[in-house]
């Protein structure tokens, strides 16, 4: 019996200093953080490694930087949330490139169309994340396809991606929709209307899509989300419970 509490208690590996320097160093909005914040996601990667399965596709040679790269991305909107946050599913799918993944949907009318969506990443429900390694490495200026798609898992949570995550004791299902829908019924309207918008316009696709979109943004270009809609900005602060335009701008 020891020795199995033993093997319950062993902490999980940890991850290189000079990898995980490497790692942060290259990428802004995690050179940003506090030394203490800088710590914490380390341990949070530690345990995310740990417990989750990488693989690959496409000929793609699994390597520590690939890992630590997604790990460190990937923890960071749950910094203060905890792991928790990404229970119920293991696997992480990685491919070179842009990726195909055939489609087949039902009409209105029971007709059939089958075709193949050009990928960067994707979230299943209760199954595995896949992302291009070739998109995880353009990380920056607001595209981040691991925030984005681990956004997704968080919507996921409490059922299928809606674009209203778990929402812990801070934050009301009515505050929620109150802050979020009228900026995504805006951000729709401006897109509709042929703006060349500094956000995505990917986002105006579902209310589950500026959710993700928005999580991109609210860590690589706060000021952005900010100056666009503030009361969106502070409902991801309350959310995340993290600022990260004051640490940027610190």
């Amino acid at each position: 019996m020891k020795r199995l509490l033993d093997w319950f208690r062993r902490a999980p590996p940890p991850i290189p200093d000079a990898l995980w320097a490497r790692t942060v160093d290259g990428l802004p909005f995690l050179a940003a953080l506090t030394v203490d914040e800088r710590r914490r996601l380390k341990t949070l990667a530690e345990r995310f490694l740990a417990d989750k399965e990488f693989s690959t596709a496409g000929g793609l040679r699994l390597t520590d930087d690939i890992c630590v790269a997604i790990a460190a991305q990937g923890c960071l909107p749950v910094l203060e949330l905890g792991l928790s946050a990404y229970a119920g599913w293991v696997g992480i799918v990685v491919y070179p490139d842009e990726f195909v993944v055939p489609r087949r949907i039902q009409d209105d009318d029971g007709i059939v169309h089958e075709y193949d969506d050009v990928l960067s990443g994707e979230a299943w429900e209760g199954g595995p994340l896949l992302v291009s390694w070739r998109d995880v490495q353009l990380a920056g200026d607001g595209y981040n396809v691991v925030i984005h798609e681990f956004a997704h898992k968080l919507d996921m949570l409490n059922g299928e991606a809606d674009g209203i995550p778990a929402l812990h004791s801070d934050l009301t299902v009515d505050a929620w929709e109150r802050a979020f829908f009228p900026a995504y019924e805006d951000f729709c309207r401006r897109v509709d209307g042929g703006e060349d918008t500094a956000i995505d316009p990917y986002a105006a696709e579902a209310p589950e899509e500026f959710f993700a979109v928005l999580s991109e943004c609210f860590f690589e270009t706060p000021a952005l989300v900010a100056g666009d809609y503030p009361a969106l900005y502070a409902l991801l602060r309350r959310y995340y419970r993290q600022d990260p335009l004051a640490r940027l701008a610190s």
